[in-house]
């Protein structure tokens, strides 16, 4: 049985944890860079992700917690099923479609601290490097990941057409203002 989720919408719960947050616009932020991704891959609409908009402390603890890494990061991501291909560089699967329209991708969490440090050090919007960001962490939920260099091209050569398409500019490149 297959079902037809052209016209089911994706949704993205945002938790807000760090009430900085709360002034980022990052409902519209997710949900813009979920359809996006979502979009480019050729997946249909009925897709959910859950965001925790949180402080550095809880990322750390997350990190220490799923990763063994004991500090802050941006942006963390557990994905619902591993996607991933066999080879480095290779193009993940798609996701399975639930036939109950159930279609959880996973959870990702970003930390504000670490987001607003990195986007001033940059010189760019806060805005625009946390839809960097959640790309980013879309991606891994959709089995890209930057553990080899073909992998890390592959994956950053999609965030930097995905980003493109909403103008934002090239995250990687060196000789930026």
């Amino acid at each position: 049985m297959m079902l037809n989720t052209a016209k089911m919408t994706n949704s993205v719960e945002v938790i807000l944890e760090d009430s900085r947050w709360a002034q980022s616009e990052l409902d519209t932020l997710a949900l813009g860079a979920f359809d996006i991704v979502l979009r480019d891959i050729g997946l249909a609409g009925g897709w959910h992700v859950n965001v925790l908009a949180c402080d550095d402390a809880k990322i750390q603890q997350l990190n220490a917690d799923h990763r063994r890494k004991d500090a802050a990061t941006n942006v963390l991501s557990w994905p619902n099923e591993e996607l991933a291909p066999e080879a480095p560089g290779g193009v993940p699967d798609l996701p399975t479609v639930n036939v109950f329209g159930e279609n959880e991708l996973g959870d990702i969490a970003v930390s504000f601290e670490t987001c607003r440090k990195e986007a001033q050090a940059k010189g760019i919007s806060m805005r625009d490097h946390v839809t960097h960001l959640l790309i980013h962490g879309y991606l891994h939920l959709l089995g890209y990941d930057h553990e080899t260099d073909a992998d890390a091209t592959l994956m950053e050569g999609k965030e930097i057409l995905l980003l493109e398409t909403l103008g934002i500019s090239d995250p990687y490149r060196e000789d930026k203002p």
